[in-house]
């Protein structure tokens, strides 16, 4: 949707909320009046339709009152220069109400966590060996897998005590569909009610695949590019990988049960001058989402400094997904991690940084281990096992350290303008040995971070 669609949208949705108000403003005086116009019959039908319109509008203004925030933070101003001008503030103010209300609703969290993402790392293995890997993942197959009745067990537990359709399932890996026995687990999970979706590679993707996609009703997928071909290559170190993943795109395209295709796409020093290109060969194969993210200081890219992203790295990716929502044609968005400061907060994503580690996200790892993404690799993390542990007990008893014991932070962060919003920061990219992020972006962007 582009900048003019979005402006007619919200004013067509404006006047409806306009027109429903000044309705009610009319039954209001009828019903004043002695000659009234409704009676009777006529007057219930009639109010009747009118609550069940204010009841639609109701339901779907969230929406269009974060298009219009949307609308306000695209403004082209510059908070490094203009911050004294009166559109500057005005967005700088809209911007902050948009962070309170995250602010409150984390705090309203830790009093009262409500799992609604679940991540099932169901194994570690994988056919790509990628430079950046957070899980530093082999081919090799685990001694301690976990087993397709734990985890069959654990989402029947799940579902009695929170109901499958109020958990939203992830499936990611390793490569998941290295698993042989994924879909027979994923039927289960669809007979209880959970909906779910899978990160992949997207190498093993074929026509059989499709059709076990279509037999378990998958509903979102996200699939790696990490650049045009050789570079993708390189990078995942699978020769023929970049064809592979063409051909599971055109396949993927005709999947009905799809609600959101999307490709990621892992920036860093090797790809961001492609960042472009790729941009063009997403448009040209018909792709609607697009999540661009940085490279993490975790797993094999911790020590790698020739893949990690500097400050100008940084910098150009954040002002390139800027330039590209800007311009609408594609759903480009950056990911989740990371508090940004107020220049690119609001801007970058279609919601308010937000780490949800323990709050609303956990994770069922490959060897059973029972914490929060996948990401978060640290043991001293782990709350339990689905082998020997309940895992709703673990959820309402446990992960204190990521809710009213939380240890991502340290006197100097508490001291932060911005602790408010960033709390530390990622739980993923915590070092939790010394006790400080192993990645602040006010202290990368220094004078592009705006409080």
């Amino acid at each position: 949707m582009n900048e003019k669609e979005i402006k007619n949208d919200i004013k067509e949705f404006n006047n409806l909320r306009d027109q429903i108000n000044s309705l009610w403003d009319e039954i209001k005086k009828d019903s004043k009046d002695d000659n009234k116009v409704l009676k009777g019959k006529d007057k219930k039908e009639f109010t009747d339709a009118l609550k069940d319109a204010t009841d639609f509008m109701n339901g779907i203004s969230y929406y269009y009152d974060g298009l219009e925030l949307q609308q306000m933070y695209r403004k082209k101003c510059s908070f490094l220069h203009n911050r004294n001008s009166k559109e500057v503030k005005e967005v700088e103010k809209a911007k902050l109400c948009d962070l309170d209300g995250a602010a409150a609703y984390i705090k309203d969290l830790i009093k009262h966590p409500q799992l609604s993402n679940l991540f099932l790392e169901v194994t570690l293995r994988c056919n790509a060996k990628c430079e950046h890997c957070g899980s530093s993942c082999g081919e090799e197959i685990p001694k301690d897998e976990i087993s397709a009745e734990d985890l069959k067990r654990t989402l029947l537990e799940i579902h009695e005590r929170y109901g499958a359709e109020n958990v939203f399932l992830t499936v990611t890996g390793g490569e998941p569909l290295m698993r042989k026995d994924l879909f027979d687990i994923m039927r289960y999970a669809r007979s209880l009610g959970f909906r779910w979706g899978m990160t992949t590679n997207g190498m093993l993707i074929d026509e059989n695949i499709i059709k076990l996609y279509k037999e378990t009703n998958m509903e979102s997928i996200s699939i790696s590019l990490d650049g045009l071909k050789n570079t993708h290559e390189s990078f995942r170190r699978v020769p023929g990988s970049f064809n592979k993943i063409m051909n599971a795109i055109e396949l993927l395209k005709g999947l009905d049960c799809l609600n959101h295709f999307q490709i990621t796409t892992v920036a860093n020093k090797k790809n961001l001058s492609e960042l472009e290109d790729i941009y063009k060969l997403l448009l040209e194969k018909g792709i609607k989402e697009w999540r661009v993210m940085s490279i993490d200081p975790i797993g094999r890219a911790y020590d790698n400094d020739e893949i990690l992203l500097d400050k100008d790295g940084l910098i150009y990716m954040f002002d390139f997904i800027r330039e590209k929502r800007l311009e609408g044609k594609m759903d480009v968005t950056y990911d989740c991690s990371h508090y940004l400061g107020l220049e690119y907060e609001g801007i970058l994503r279609d919601h308010p940084f937000i780490c949800g580690a323990g709050l609303f996200i956990a994770s069922i790892l490959a060897d059973g281990d029972i914490c929060v993404c996948p990401n978060v690799r640290d043991k001293s993390l782990v709350q339990g096992n689905i082998k020997k542990d309940s895992f709703v007990d673990v959820w309402e008893n446990k992960y204190e350290i990521f809710r009213k014991k939380r240890i991502t932070t340290n006197s100097k962060c508490k001291k932060c303008k911005s602790y408010k919003y960033c709390r530390g920061d990622s739980f993923h990219t915590w070092n939790y040995a010394e006790k400080v992020p192993n990645m602040c972006m006010k202290e990368i962007l220094k004078e592009h971070f705006i409080e």
